[in-house]
C-alpha cells in the first residue's frame, strides 16, 4: 500500500473565531486517514489542547520540510496574516474561501495608517486602476467602498502557488476569467452532517435566551457586517405580513451596525434579539430555534458560507441574496431574494409567505438537509483536497506576470498629465507686422494615453492666444484638435502661422486642454507663453 501524502495544513485554529477554524477542525477525522496530516502553528496564533491532544502540531519555521506540501486556507480578515506570509515565501496549494482579500489588505496598511503600502500594493496587483482606487482612502468619507470589493488583491498571492482550491464553480470560473493560466479547481465544502432539527432542544434553546414561545423566529447567524444585509431583514420586520415575527442576529455585530437604534426608530425594538456571539456548542440549538433562516450576501467577496451549510444541515430553510455565488445552490433548496432597493419588501413578502405554510417550510427543511448529506460529505471533500495536492505537488507555479494586463488609463480620468509644449520659431527679435511659420510640438511625459480631440471628453485641444495690448486677436479662432490619440512617451507636431501685431505689448501664448476637465494644467498638463 502507497505511504500517505504528507501534507502541513496551514491556518487559523481554535480558539480562533473564525468559520474557516471551525470548518477546519470539521475536515481533520476525514483528512486524517487520507494523508499523513500535520498542523502549523501560524505566529502569534495559540492552538487548542484539543486540537493539539489529537493531531500533531508544529511551529511554523518546519513547514514543508522533507518535502511536506504546504495546504493553505486563506479568509478575508487578519486571522490569516500568518498564511499570507507563509504562502508569499513557500509556494503550496491553497484553498481560497474568499475570492476578495482587498479587506485583508486594509487591515494589515490602512489600519495602521500606512497608506502607501496599500496604494502600492493596489497598483502591483491591478495595475494603474489600483493605483488609482488605492490614493483616496485617506481621507475617510470620501468614496464608498465599491473599490474593495471590484478589486480583490488576490493575485499576487495565487500566482505563486503551485495550486488554487474554491468551494464553487461559480468562483473557480471567476478566478480563470479573471487570471487565464491559473491552475484552479472547485471542490465540495465538507460539512458532517448534524442531528436533524430538534423542537425540543430549539425550545430549550429559547428560554436561556430569552427568545418568545409560539411566536415565528427569523435567525440571521454569523458575524453581521453591511454586506450580511441585517439591515434589510430588520426593516422588513415592519413591513405587512410580519407583524407577529421575531429576528434572532446570532452573532457578533460590527461596530458600524446600529441595528438596536434603527430597530427602535422604526418600531420593531421589542421583536429584534441581538444575542452577539454563539459559542459552537450552542450553534446548532439556535439554528433548531429558528423557522427560517437568512444568508444574505451583497455586495460579496465570492466566499461559500459554512454557516449558510450549517443552517442547511440542520434542515431549516434559507433565504439568499440571487447574487454570484448563490446560483450554485439549487431553487428547492434555498429561496433567492432579489436585490435593489426594495430588497425589505420583497425579503417581507417572501418570509410572510413561506411563514404562512408550515408544510412547505418542513419540506423545504428536508430538501437542505438533503442536498447537504449529497453534497457536501467531508470525506468527499477531503479526498478531492488529497487528490488535488497530491497531482499538483511536484509542479512549479505557473509563469504568470505580477500585474495583470490592463490597458493604460486615459486623459478622460488619469489625474496626471504631465508634459512638455515647446515652440520652434518664435525666437526674437520678432519685427512688428513681421509673418513667421511656428512648430509646436506637444509630448506626452504622462502615464495616460492622451485622448484625440474629437473625443467628446477627455480630448486634447490647443487654444491659442495672441494678445495685443491685452486683447486677444484669436478669440474667434478654433482650438488646434490633436489628430489621433498620443500614446506615452510620443510627440505630435502641429504648425502655426502667426503674423505679430503691431502694438507695443504682445504675447503669445499656448494651452493645451482636455475637454470636460476644468483645468488640465491643474492636472499636470503643461502650458506655453512667450511676451513678443
Amino acid at each position: 500500500m502507497d505511504s500517505l501524502f504528507p501534507i502541513d495544513y496551514v491556518s487559523p485554529l481554535p480558539p480562533i473565531r473564525s468559520g474557516i477554524s471551525d470548518y477546519s477542525v470539521d475536515l481533520f477525522p476525514a483528512l486524517e486517514s487520507r494523508c499523513d496530516l500535520r498542523l502549523i502553528r501560524l505566529p502569534g496564533q495559540e492552538v487548542d489542547a484539543s486540537v493539539r491532544d489529537r493531531w500533531p502540531v508544529v511551529e511554523a519555521d518546519r513547514l514543508g520540510e522533507d518535502g511536506r506540501l504546504p495546504l493553505y486556507h486563506m479568509g478575508n480578515n487578519h486571522h490569516h496574516e500568518g498564511v499570507w506570509e507563509l504562502a508569499s515565501r513557500i509556494p503550496g496549494v491553497l484553498v481560497l474561501h474568499d475570492l476578495v482579500l482587498h479587506h485583508f489588505l486594509i487591515e494589515q496598511t490602512v489600519k495602521y495608517g500606512d497608506f502607501e503600502a496599500y496604494r502600492k500594493a493596489l497598483a502591483t496587483t491591478h495595475g494603474w486602476v489600483g493605483d488609482a482606487a488605492g490614493r483616496p482612502i485617506r481621507w475617510p468619507g470620501a468614496v464608498g467602498n465599491a473599490a474593495q470589493f471590484a478589486l480583490p488583491a488576490h493575485r499576487e498571492l495565487l500566482i505563486r502557488q503551485k495550486g488554487i482550491l474554491t468551494h464553487s464553480p461559480w468562483s473557480a470560473d471567476f478566478l480563470t476569467e479573471e487570471i487565464p493560466g491559473l491552475r484552479i479547481r472547485s471542490l465540495s465544502m465538507g460539512v458532517p452532517l448534524p442531528p436533524a432539527a430538534d423542537d425540543e432542544l430549539g425550545d430549550d434553546f429559547k428560554r436561556r435566551y430569552g427568545l418568545p414561545t409560539g411566536k415565528p423566529i427569523i435567525g440571521s447567524f454569523g458575524f453581521q457586517t453591511p454586506m450580511k444585509r441585517t439591515e434589510s431583514a430588520v426593516r422588513a420586520l415592519a413591513e405587512p405580513g410580519l407583524e407577529q415575527a421575531h429576528l434572532m442576529v446570532a452573532g457578533e455585530v460590527a461596530s458600524i451596525l446600529r441595528l438596536e437604534e434603527m430597530a427602535q426608530d422604526i418600531g420593531v425594538e421589542d421583536r429584534l434579539h441581538v444575542l452577539g456571539f454563539l459559542p459552537y456548542e450552542d450553534f446548532e440549538a439556535g439554528i433548531a430555534a429558528a423557522d427560517v433562516a437568512l444568508n444574505l450576501r451583497y455586495p460579496t467577496a465570492g466566499e461559500t458560507s459554512a454557516s449558510l451549510l450549517r443552517i442547511l444541515a440542520v434542515g431549516r430553510p434559507v433565504l439568499v441574496s440571487d447574487h454570484a455565488q448563490s446560483a450554485d445552490l439549487p431553487d428547492d433548496v434555498v429561496i433567492k431574494v432579489p436585490l435593489g432597493d426594495d430588497e425589505p419588501k420583497g425579503l417581507a413578502r417572501q418570509l410572510a409567505e413561506m411563514l404562512a405554510e408550515p408544510e412547505r417550510l418542513q419540506a423545504m427543511g428536508r430538501r437542505a438537509r438533503l442536498h447537504v448529506e449529497n453534497h457536501h460529505r467531508p470525506a468527499d471533500a477531503a479526498q478531492a483536497m488529497v487528490e488535488a495536492c497530491r497531482e499538483w505537488a511536484q509542479l512549479e507555479p505557473p509563469a504568470l506576470p505580477s500585474a495583470p494586463d490592463v490597458p493604460i488609463p486615459t486623459s478622460l480620468i488619469w489625474h496626471d498629465l504631465s508634459g512638455t509644449v515647446e515652440v520652434e520659431g518664435a525666437e526674437p527679435p520678432w519685427s512688428p507686422g513681421e509673418r513667421r511659420q511656428l512648430t509646436i510640438e506637444l509630448t506626452n511625459h504622462s502615464r495616460a494615453r492622451w485622448l484625440a480631440g474629437e473625443a467628446p471628453s477627455g480630448g486634447l485641444a490647443l487654444e491659442v492666444k495672441l494678445l495685443a495690448d491685452g486683447e486677444d486677436q484669436f478669440a474667434d479662432r478654433a482650438w488646434m484638435g490633436l489628430p489621433f490619440d498620443l500614446a506615452p512617451g510620443k510627440s505630435r507636431t502641429f504648425s502655426l502661422a502667426v503674423r505679430r501685431p503691431l502694438a507695443s505689448d504682445v504675447r503669445l501664448e499656448i494651452i493645451p486642454h482636455a475637454l470636460g476637465h476644468a483645468s488640465f494644467a491643474e492636472l499636470g498638463g503643461p502650458t506655453w507663453a512667450m511676451d513678443l
